[in-house]
């Protein structure tokens, strides 16, 4: 007889037994999971990682993808979207079309970690035991650390954007196009970002904007960024600063935005480097990016994080500083270098190569260097493609000078990355451009860096 059959039938006469007999029930829909490679999280990295170790491992009992969510974006055409340049449907897709086959994926989050036993568990009440985990569970926006943010970035009257958001996203073309006058602001928070070129990206597509609308005269472009320089890699940071001063758009360095006044459209900022010193300014437009940190779980367990709640790996190996069998990659993890899709596909081929040697007991040979790519895009059809590794310095593939704006990285930008990362990197098949730069290096001329 079945839980339900028995909950009617014991309804009118015994309502404690009744509650026995419903959690008698629902313990028995618990299902407990085990597996080889257990990853936590279906974005860029984890989805990618699966792909790549489900066609080695080629069984879907050895690999698990732990993600509750129904539909996969990929991020860096944000700034496009909001740009008015590509459209929010070609940066979604639903998870069940990207996640490989031949893993299962559980949507579900993951509300625990038991390192020490190598299980996990799960909103749902599963657990879920594992040989190898890797944690992929990316960066989590901190959309209420500001107040005013929430009543405003939602509100289709309010001037206040963000392309951080897929929920966002599809309102800032129509807002900056909205802006006929005033002063329009973007920033940078005092925290890690996803993608750390891209706050100033949306400033220089709306620029640009405002410029072929021939509107610029009555817009002022104010960039204000909590970093004390423009952009980490000196070469790309001349370059950007002088498009800023070119196309006349102030940059406040060490200026980071602490609250929003909606009605009065004013936004305060504080003056990183004169403690108790305040900037309010007037807007007509204000992208904001939001405060990000290490998602909330990883925090919880301090056992896995560093003091900032980020999973504690080696930052050449990616293996854990304390577990042996459990990884990171992506955004979550606190290697040092820009958190971009370009970064996480270089680390992909460093953490299946390790993986795969830990697995046959021998010992990982391969080493992550640092390297991220950010192709920053500063207008319609202009793009400086930064690429550089741990130490800032320049590591590029093309033989040309890539700290001048060309139309050519801008088509690679909005045509061929995304196909990269749709047919190739999502499938477990992009490593990077590594394999370009050794035929291009011989085509490079000296260049100034």
């Amino acid at each position: 007889m079945t839980g339900y059959i028995m909950s009617r039938l014991l309804v009118p006469h015994n309502p404690t037994l009744l509650s026995k007999c419903i959690l008698f029930r629902n313990e028995c829909k618990q299902v407990h999971y085990s597996c080889k490679i257990l990853v936590v999280g279906g974005g860029t990295a984890g989805c990618s990682m699966a792909s790549k170790l489900s066609r080695k491992l080629n069984d879907p009992k050895q690999i698990i993808v732990l993600e509750p969510s129904d539909v996969h974006y990929y991020q860096p055409l944000f700034t496009l979207v909001g740009g008015g340049i590509s459209s929010y449907a070609s940066s979604r897709r639903y998870m069940k079309e990207v996640l490989p086959k031949k893993a299962k994926w559980l949507k579900a989050s993951v509300i625990g970690f038991q390192p020490d036993v190598n299980k996990v568990s799960t909103h749902q009440g599963d657990t879920i035991e594992y040989d190898i985990m890797i944690v992929a569970l990316g960066l989590q926006l901190s959309w209420d650390k500001i107040p005013g943010l929430l009543d405003s970035i939602h509100d289709p009257d309010a001037q206040v954007c963000s392309i951080y958001g897929p929920d966002t996203v599809p309102q800032v073309y129509q807002k900056i196009k909205n802006t006929g006058r005033g002063t329009a602001v973007f920033t940078f928070p005092n925290t890690p970002v996803k993608c750390p070129g891209a706050p100033q990206k949306i400033a220089y597509i709306a620029e640009d904007y405002f410029r072929k609308r021939k509107l610029r005269n009555n817009i002022d472009v104010v960039y204000n960024t909590a970093l004390p320089v423009i952009f980490g890699v000196k070469k790309y940071a001349d370059s950007l600063w002088g498009v800023c001063k070119q196309r006349d758009i102030t940059v406040n360095l060490q200026t980071n935005l602490v609250k929003i006044d909606p009605s009065k459209k004013q936004a305060t900022f504080e003056k990183l480097n004169s403690p108790g010193e305040t900037l309010v300014q007037e807007y007509s437009l204000l992208h904001v990016t939001p405060p990000m940190g290490p998602p909330a779980i990883l925090k919880e367990h301090p056992a896995l994080t560093n003091e900032a709640g980020f999973l504690s790996v080696d930052p050449k190996t990616l293996r854990h500083t304390k577990y042996p069998n459990i990884f990171g990659i992506g955004d979550c993890t606190n290697t040092p270098n820009s958190k971009t899709m370009a970064a996480i596909a270089a680390q992909g081929k460093v953490l299946y190569q390790n993986i795969l040697d830990d697995l046959d007991n021998k010992p990982m040979m391969m080493a992550y260097d640092g390297y991220a790519s950010c192709p920053l895009v500063t207008g319609y059809g202009k793009c400086i493609l930064a690429e550089f590794d741990y130490n800032l310095q320049p590591k590029e593939t093309f033989p040309v000078d890539q700290g001048k704006e060309f139309y050519a990285m801008f088509l690679l930008k909005k045509y061929l990355f995304p196909f990269i990362y749709w047919d190739l990197m999502l499938r477990g098949y992009w490593n990077g451009p590594e394999f370009f730069r050794k035929f291009t290096k011989f085509l490079k001329k000296d260049h100034k860096n």
